[in-house]
């Protein structure tokens, strides 16, 4: 981690169009059609907004998941190389008390292995 704390990284200004069918596909398997849909719908207006990565983990409750997953690999080489990216995309799930990672977990798990105090653009509805 040493000198890589310093390593600055680089955000796109907008969630890929990509990672809303991302992470319907995740939250189809915690939630009703019905109630994803919704979710969707609202990621795809909420505005940008930031928290630090250490926050984000805290609340989703999820391990952060090691250099050894080829996923967080192939982020952190992104980060490496400056390549921008994708905000992530948060639900809170005020019944469980936790905010879901719908899409973004290896980014985020990337990024903290940078800096955990590291500010990340997200959608959190």
């Amino acid at each position: 981690m040493g000198s890589e704390k310093n390593k600055t990284i680089s955000w796109l200004p907008e969630v890929e169009a990509h990672d809303y069918p991302a992470a319907a596909f995740y939250l189809k398997l915690l939630y009703a059609e019905r109630q994803v849909a919704a979710f969707i719908s609202a990621l795809e207006g909420a505005p940008i907004s930031q928290f630090k990565a250490k926050d984000i983990f805290r609340a989703s409750q999820l391990s952060l998941l090691g250099t050894s997953n080829s996923h967080v690999e192939k982020d952190r080489k992104k980060i490496r190389k400056g390549v921008a990216l994708s905000p992530l995309l948060l639900v809170r799930d005020e019944t469980r008390g936790k905010v879901v990672i719908a899409d973004g977990y290896h980014r985020l798990c990337a990024v903290y292995g940078f800096d955990e105090d590291a500010w990340i653009p997200c959608k959190i509805v």
